[in-house]
C-alpha cells in the first residue's frame, strides 16, 4: 500500500470516528439542553460551550488512536484544545452572567408601575422591554377609557331611571290622575326606554369593537348607495330640527365593505353633525375617490372643536365643551367610537378638523377599483 493510499485511509478513519463521537455528544447535549430547559439561560450557555469542547476532543481522541500524534506533539495539541475549552468556558460565563443580570433588571423593571423600559439591554430583550412599554401604555389608556365610560354611562343611566322612578311613584301613588298628565307621563316613560335600549346597544356594539368580535360580511357596495341610505335615515331628524341636509355623491365611489355596518358609521357622524348644529344651519355629505381611496365626509356648523380636543374626539364617552354637550335626546358619548371602531375594522381612517363653519368628520376606505 502507498503511503499516499494509507494517508487517506487513515484521514477516513479519522473523519468516521470523529463523526461519530461528535454526534453522539451532540445527542447527550441536546438531551442535558432538554432536560435542563427551565433552568437559567447562563446554565444552557455553559452546556453548549462544553458541547463544543467535548466534540473537539473527540476528534483529537480519534487523532490519538490512529497515533498519527506522538509523544510530545500529543501533549501540544492536548494543551491547545484545552486551554481554549478553558477560554471558551470562560467567555461563556461572562456572556451568561451578562445575559442573566439584564434578565433580572427587566424582570425587576416589570414589577415597577408605571412600567419604565430599561435601556442598553442587549438587543432581544430591549425588543421585547419595548413591546411591553407599549403594551402598558395601552393598557393604561384602555383603564382610563373604561373608568371615563363607566363614570360616563353611570350618570346617564341614574338621569333617566331616576326621572322614571319619579313618574312612576306619582302613577302607582295616585297623586297624578288627570289622562293628560298621565299620558305625559306614559309617553316620557316611553321615550326614556327608548333612550336606554339605544345606549345598551352601543355599550354591546362598543364592546365587540374592543374585543375584536365585530362580524362584518364584506361585499362590493357603492358609496353613494351607502350616503343615499344614511341621508334617508337622518332626513326626519335634521327637518325636526330646521337643519338643512345635502349630499353631493360621485356616480361610482366602489369598496369592499358590511353595507350595514358602514351606514351606521356614517349615521353616527351625521346625527352627530345635525345634534350640534344649530337651526336654519346645514350638514352636507360628500362621496368622492381621493388620492386613490374612496372619502365621504360630513360638514356640519357647529362652531368648531377647540384644537386642544381634536386628538379626543374619537375617546369613549368624549364629549368635549358645553357646546358640544348632548341634548336630553343625546346618547352617552358612544357614536364616534363605535364610528371609529367600524372603520378601522374596515381597514380604513377616520379623522376630523376645523372647516369653515363647524367641522369636518372624513372617512378613508381603499377602493375596490378606479370609477370609470
Amino acid at each position: 500500500m502507498t503511503p499516499h493510499v494509507a494517508a487517506m485511509d487513515d484521514l477516513g478513519v479519522i473523519v468516521a470516528v470523529t463523526a461519530g463521537l461528535g454526534l453522539l455528544v451532540a445527542a447527550l447535549g441536546i438531551a442535558v439542553m432538554w432536560w435542563l430547559r427551565t433552568r437559567s439561560i447562563g446554565v444552557m450557555l455553559a452546556v453548549v460551550v462544553v458541547v463544543a469542547v467535548v466534540a473537539t476532543l473527540a476528534g483529537v481522541v480519534a487523532i490519538t488512536m490512529r497515533m498519527i500524534i506522538e509523544g510530545p506533539a500529543r501533549n501540544i495539541v492536548l494543551s491547545v484544545v484545552a486551554v481554549g475549552g478553558l477560554v471558551g468556558l470562560g467567555v461563556a460565563f461572562v456572556l451568561a452572567r451578562r445575559v442573566v443580570g439584564e434578565s433580572r433588571r427587566l424582570v425587576a423593571a416589570v414589577g415597577e408601575l408605571p412600567f419604565v423600559a430599561p435601556r442598553k439591554l442587549p438587543a432581544e430583550l430591549q425588543t421585547i422591554a419595548n413591546t411591553l412599554e407599549e403594551a402598558y401604555a395601552r393598557e393604561r389608556a384602555l383603564e382610563g377609557a373604561r373608568r371615563e365610560l363607566v363614570a360616563w354611562v353611570s350618570h346617564d343611566l341614574r338621569t333617566p331611571l331616576a326621572g322614571m322612578r319619579a313618574m312612576a311613584e306619582a302613577l302607582e301613588d295616585g297623586v297624578v290622575t288627570d289622562r293628560e298628565t298621565v299620558s305625559r307621563y306614559h309617553g316620557q316613560i316611553k321615550l326614556e326606554v327608548e333612550r336606554l335600549s339605544a345606549m345598551v346597544d352601543d355599550l354591546f356594539e362598543l364592546s365587540r369593537i374592543h374585543a375584536g368580535a365585530l362580524r362584518l360580511s364584506r361585499a362590493r357596495v357603492g358609496l353613494s348607495d351607502v350616503v343615499a341610505d344614511t341621508l334617508a335615515g337622518a332626513e326626519p331628524l335634521a327637518r325636526a330640527k330646521g337643519v338643512l341636509l345635502t349630499a353631493e355623491a360621485t356616480a361610482a365611489v366602489p369598496v369592499e365593505a358590511d353595507a350595514g355596518a358602514l351606514s351606521r358609521a356614517l349615521a353616527n357622524l351625521v346625527i352627530n353633525a345635525i345634534k350640534h348644529t344649530p337651526s336654519d344651519g346645514s350638514v352636507v355629505l360628500r362621496a368622492r375617490v381621493d388620492q386613490g381611496m374612496a372619502c365621504v365626509s360630513v360638514s356640519d356648523c357647529c362652531g368648531g372643536i377647540p384644537e386642544e380636543d381634536l386628538p379626543r374626539v374619537f375617546d369613549v364617552a368624549f364629549r368635549g365643551e358645553a357646546a358640544r354637550t348632548p341634548t336630553a335626546d343625546g346618547g352617552a358619548g358612544l357614536g364616534l367610537a363605535i364610528a371609529q371602531g367600524i372603520v378601522e375594522a374596515h381597514d380604513g381612517m377616520i379623522g376630523v378638523v376645523n372647516d369653515g363653519p363647524g367641522c369636518r368628520f372624513e372617512i378613508r376606505l381603499p377602493l375596490v377599483d378606479a370609477p370609470r
